[in-house]
């Protein structure tokens, strides 16, 4: 028997383009796998194979099949695509990724120094075959990137063929967006959205108290990523106000505590 809350905000339903969630796997077994998605798969979009975790990853076709079997969208780590192309292996990327059957495609540059225009084109060649996001922003602590360096380069990315971009936080989330005490850069925050659309950014906020704050302050339906597995149903818990931290965020204001 299913009883309806009221007052619960409107969520949005699989395929959808905005309240994204995307799942850092860092090396899950099939059967891991298979958990996660038989629990929490109609509320996962995306899951990144994180950093190089893929190459050392057994029965890695199967795992990926069990996403694609659950419309979950896979894709190998930015750090992977700027370790082969450091190399001089980008075609060597290219083949890894059809050998996988993969078609969705992480572009970033946070671990190597890549001119932009350069990353630019990187993205329109795989997105001739391919469905790219992109990520902007360094994974190294201290390297500060200007406002509207940030704005520039999200807007150029996605002109340049990227169905999203992703604000960079790594999975320790205090780099990026975010300080040293993983706090949000608001002031950041507002310039990007001052110039990007909502819906375009998947910010990162591997913790809980980010993924607060981004309910609070852009609703139910904000794009997340480097969610752990084991945090995707308390996640959904925030976007919907069942969790003590937004449990009076979407209450209307003439209801008072009893």
């Amino acid at each position: 028997m299913k009883i309806e809350l009221l007052f619960m905000p409107q969520r949005s339903a699989k395929p959808r383009e905005n309240g994204l969630t995307m799942v850092m796997d860092k090396g899950l077994s099939v059967r891991e796998a298979e958990d996660l998605v038989s629990t929490t798969g109609h509320l996962i979009d995306f899951v990144k194979l994180g950093f190089g975790t893929s190459l050392f990853t057994n029965n890695l076709e199967e795992k990926i099949n069990v996403y694609q079997r659950n419309d979950i969208k896979v894709y190998l780590g930015g750090t992977l695509f700027e370790a082969f192309v450091i190399r001089k292996q980008f075609e060597d990327y290219r083949k890894l990724i059809s050998s996988l059957n993969i078609n969705f495609v992480e572009v970033s540059d946070g671990s190597m120094q890549m001119d932009h225009d350069v990353k630019c084109e990187y993205i329109r060649i795989l997105a001739k075959e391919n469905t790219v996001i992109s990520e902007v922003g360094s994974k190294e602590a201290g390297v500060v990137i200007s406002h509207n360096r940030w704005v520039a380069m999200m807007q150029n990315e996605l002109q340049a063929g990227s169905i999203k971009v992703i604000a960079e936080a790594r999975e320790s989330g205090n780099v990026g967006i975010y300080d040293a005490k993983g706090n949000a850069d608001t002031e950041l925050v507002n310039d990007i959205l001052a110039n990007v659309p909502l819906d375009k950014i998947i910010w990162e906020a591997p913790l809980k108290s980010q993924q607060v704050w981004f309910i609070k302050h852009f609703g139910t339906n904000v794009n997340l990523g480097n969610i752990a597995p084991g945090e995707v149903i308390s996640l959904e818990t925030l976007r919907m106000g069942l969790r003590g931290d937004t449990f009076h965020q979407f209450l209307p204001n003439n209801i008072s505590n009893i």
